[in-house]
């Protein structure tokens, strides 16, 4: 039996769980369901926790626990040399059991022994899924036997429930600022040890970005050169374009959507648009290098204006596009969240649709709208893939759209591809770079949440 077969028959057990729960709270009742405490599918919901809470707990537990002890087990069955070795050579050796028992290649020659300590750990494994099926089972069995013992007409079952939910709900929203703060931290660490390498002058003001450090001192550009503000000046001159296309058009396909389209044309248009959402931003990338970047390139040398084959603007433009869904489709649910009264005050007033639009609806939307914008930008940010295939790599330290440009995300994907050690300035630079990048959206919250706040006190 497979794990997913387990949690199956784990959720089989909870909804029995929950029939049987409920049955009994109205057999307790009789026939005056006033006498319960709670509704009776309060008391289903009671008994399914009993039967699927503690069994999941221990479900979790043990696939958390189980590769450490097998793991051990195994180690402790291999011959004395073997389980003396360097812990390096001890994880590849322990790899390679692991590979030979899942069928996998390995990274030496199978002998007796390596294929006997397989043998022993498939042993382990199955024998351990095996006491993990029945402990799981048995304790939904008896969490769902003890929890129905205690069904009475009076148990507060609502009250119990909503605790449970509330302590997951809870659990969750730490999970939530602990990861936030995991991440904040692993920045600034890993930033700080940059720093310490790179003075921070140098790397927010410095305008030639190198970040290859040499095999040899004797090397020219031994130590690099890490001034990112070519980088900042290729997301910002990316981003501006991407969001000269997306904005308007956006906004204004929203516009039309939610004010003049009919409602058959509408329920045509608004699909067919949401559509650019689920294109992968690998085909974009396609789009940009084949199709766009060349006929920017032919066409500004027809026209004697030299544009290069991987430009700022074929992946700012290809980017709009990208993103024009993102700012039509909010824009179009907040336009149409604009209460009814609103537009017939202004008609009633005498103003014309274009006049509503313009001075009542757009105003009163504008929260949203803003929302939706900032949530472009980010995107716009963000992006890699068509960065990478249609304005290349090159830093440089221009704001020529003609001209080949990389942005903050290419170069950190960049400096992480491949075995690097996390102690050169060269990879920690990627770090450096994630915090900045951090920090500009922290300060684009901020600021969106300020206009927000101005005119939501307007239109309340």
């Amino acid at each position: 039996m497979s794990l997913s077969t387990l949690l199956l028959a784990l959720l089989v057990l909870s909804s029995l769980a929950f029939y049987l729960g409920r049955k009994k709270a109205l057999s307790a009742a009789g026939s005056n369901l006033r006498t319960l405490h709670s509704l009776p599918n309060y008391y289903g919901y009671y008994l399914a926790l009993w039967a699927g809470i503690p069994a999941l707990a221990v479900f979790t537990l043990w696939l958390v626990l189980e590769p450490q002890i097998v793991q051990s087990l195994v180690v402790g069955g291999l011959p004395e040399a073997q389980r003396n070795l360097s812990p390096g050579r001890l994880g590849l050796l322990i790899n390679d059991i692991r590979n030979l028992a899942s069928g996998n290649i390995v990274s030496r020659e199978v002998a007796p022994g390596l294929q006997e300590a397989a043998d022993h750990y498939v042993r382990l494994r199955d024998t351990s899924r095996i006491a993990l099926f029945v402990a799981v089972l048995a304790l939904a069995v008896a969490g769902l036997t003890f929890g129905r013992q205690r069904i009475r007409a009076n148990l507060r079952a609502r009250n119990q429930v909503e605790t449970v939910l509330k302590a997951f709900l809870i659990v969750g929203s730490t999970v939530a600022v602990l990861t936030t703060a995991g991440i904040v931290f692993s920045l600034v660490f890993e930033a700080g040890r940059f720093f310490v390498a790179v003075s921070p002058a140098e790397f927010l003001f410095g305008t030639e970005w190198s970040p290859q450090i040499a095999l040899r001192k004797d090397q020219v550009g031994a130590q690099g050169a890490f001034g990112a503000v070519p980088l900042f000046a290729g997301t910002l001159l990316i981003s501006v374009i991407a969001m000269c296309v997306a904005m308007p058009v956006g906004l204004m396909s929203a516009i039309y959507m939610a004010e003049y389209a009919p409602p058959k044309l509408r329920t045509v248009i608004k699909p067919i648009l949401e559509i650019l959402a689920g294109i992968p931003t690998v085909v974009y990338g396609f789009f940009a290098a084949l199709t766009v970047a060349p006929f920017f390139r032919d066409t500004g040398a027809a026209v004697g204006l030299t544009i290069s084959s991987e430009s700022a603007l074929a992946a700012g433009i290809v980017m709009g596009i990208m993103i024009i869904p993102f700012v039509s489709s909010l824009s179009d649910d907040v336009i149409n969240a604009v209460p009814r009264a609103m537009r017939e005050g202004s008609y009633g007033l005498g103003a014309t649709q274009s006049e509503t639009i313009r001075k009542v609806i757009i105003p009163a939307a504008l929260p949203g709208i803003v929302g939706g914008f900032l949530l472009a930008i980010s995107r716009a940010i963000g992006e890699t893939m068509i960065v990478v295939m249609a304005a290349g790599l090159t830093a440089n330290m221009t704001i020529n759209p003609f001209h080949a440009v990389t942005t903050i995300t290419v170069q950190i994907v960049t400096l992480l591809i491949g075995d690097q050690e996390f102690d050169s300035p060269k990879t920690l630079a990627a770090f450096a770079l994630g915090l900045v990048l951090f920090l500009i959206t922290l300060v684009l919250n901020i600021g969106a949440l300020r206009i927000v706040k101005k005119y939501r006190e307007q239109y309340e």
